[in-house]
């Protein structure tokens, strides 16, 4: 630690810290936090992380890996309390991303800070320190306490601040244009279309936020029965003029470090999981044996084809109309990454085996063959495509849909209650942040993606 050029008496301040937890949250978490914000300016004091030399390098290791060590430890025992605290005993609702940012600021030194954010998010993901991997252990942690889990759960199923001014537009205009999603009404549907057209209608920071208020506005919307999810056309010169259902994550982008580790987290708990359960409402319960979620029947448009994270989507549909030349694939393996519930619910579609070899082995399911169509429920050709879905939105709500949200609900209580999805998601929130900083991913995106040739 010497040898790499830190200052002496901060190293032993640093080194001081015996790392003993105690019962006592404040000692604890004055102790500690004084000892973290050490660590973390003696780690700004070393270069940049390519510039450093071995042992530096070695230094930054110890100092990471010492206070994470010790992070895990605190809230093991105090990651109630915290949380307790930062929501006034669980009365406020706060979202994954401005949770990071709260605990950030009352307990310095836990996760990092908007500074240490700033800083990472300058960086291409291989040269990163991974600090957001403490964001990780932390939400992993609240996740893992049933109470505050369930309470988090609730939070994200919650409608977006956003989409109450957008639905008022959206019923004055029949349409909506947000940055990564349309919405407009197809009969008695409310049809939200993903739009990324540079990168095939992939997913990303840039279309995340717009995605998820587009499904609250359709599921809140009184003038339409059931909600529709498509893909936009494209630019990309291979496909240039389709229609594609999506990519999934946005590989460029997250090769370039543009992508962050909350993105997971807020997608799938966020956006994902109010495809599957509804909307929640602040005074009820979310969970399936209360009842207390806004939901409509979801039918996906599946043209071209569903790549990861497109294919994690149709998993949360009720129901899937596919083009007879699509094909769904989950690459995680290729990528280095876990495809967001898809471990949870696509062994449900496919049985456990063709589950395990579409994720660990990148097994691709073409639509239109008995394996795609445990996936999907109808095949048309693409010239029939708008044919076919013009039928199945008269089909659902010719006789109006007044048991779907019950049908709904005791669907998902026998295959993923809420309480299960919580569990899942303190799991993947802890896995997904290792994999995210992982070596292994630069080198698959590098083997398998081309992609330090591919541009921002």
């Amino acid at each position: 630690m010497f040898r790499a050029g830190l200052p002496h008496e901060e190293v032993a301040a640093w080194l001081a810290c015996d790392g003993a937890v105690t019962a006592d949250y404040r000692r604890d978490a004055e102790n500690f936090s004084r000892q973290w914000r050490i660590g973390a300016g003696l780690l700004a004091r070393l270069p940049a992380k390519p510039a450093r030399s071995q042992t530096q390098a070695a230094a930054a290791v110890a100092l990471i890996e010492r206070d994470r060590s010790i992070r895990e430890k605190f809230l093991g025992v105090h990651a109630e309390t915290l949380y307790r605290r930062l929501t006034g005993d669980l009365a406020k609702f706060i979202r994954v991303e401005h949770l990071v940012r709260d605990a950030a600021a009352t307990l310095p030194g836990l996760v990092p800070d908007d500074t240490q954010l700033a800083r990472e998010n300058a960086l291409q993901q291989q040269h990163k320190d991974g600090l957001e991997i403490d964001q990780g252990r932390f939400l992993s942690r609240v996740l893992a306490h049933a109470a505050c889990g369930m309470h988090l759960c609730h939070a994200m199923l919650l409608p977006r601040p956003e989409a109450l001014e957008q639905r008022r537009r959206f019923a004055e205009r029949g349409t909506l244009a947000l940055e990564g999603a349309t919405l407009e009404r197809r009969g008695k549907a409310a049809l939200v279309t993903m739009r990324n057209p540079r990168f095939l209608n992939a997913e990303d920071e840039t279309t995340l936020d717009g995605l998820e208020i587009a499904i609250d506005v359709a599921t809140l919307d009184p003038q339409s029965d059931i909600a529709i999810l498509r893909g936009d056309t494209v630019e990309h010169a291979k496909y240039r003029g389709r229609r594609l259902f999506s990519a999934g994550i946005n590989l460029t982008h997250l090769y370039h470090g543009k992508v962050s580790f909350v993105w997971y987290i807020k997608r799938d708990m966020g956006l994902v999981n109010k495809l599957f359960r509804g909307l929640a409402r602040p005074g009820e319960n979310p969970d399936e044996l209360f009842g207390g979620t806004i939901e409509k029947p979801w039918v996906g448009a599946v043209e071209g084809f569903a790549i990861g994270g497109g294919c994690q989507l149709l998993l949360a549909l009720d129901y899937v109309l596919a083009a007879s030349d699509a094909y769904m694939t989950l690459p995680a393996r290729k990528e280095g990454i876990i495809p967001g519930a898809a471990n949870l619910r696509l062994w449900r579609f496919t049985g456990d085996r063709i589950a395990r070899q579409a994720i660990l082995y990148g097994r691709r399911l073409d639509c239109d063959t008995p394996e795609g169509r445990l996936i999907c429920d109808e095949i048309a050709p693409p010239a029939a495509f708008e044919a076919a879905l013009d039928k199945i939105v008269e089909g659902f709500t010719s006789s109006g849909v007044v048991t779907a949200a019950g049908n709904r609900r005791a669907l998902r209580v026998g295959q993923e209650p809420l309480d299960l999805f919580r569990r899942y998601m303190a799991v993947y929130a802890r896995e997904q942040a290792s994999c995210h900083f992982s070596p292994a991913l630069i080198a698959n995106l590098e083997r398998n993606w081309n992609a330090h040739n591919r541009s921002a």
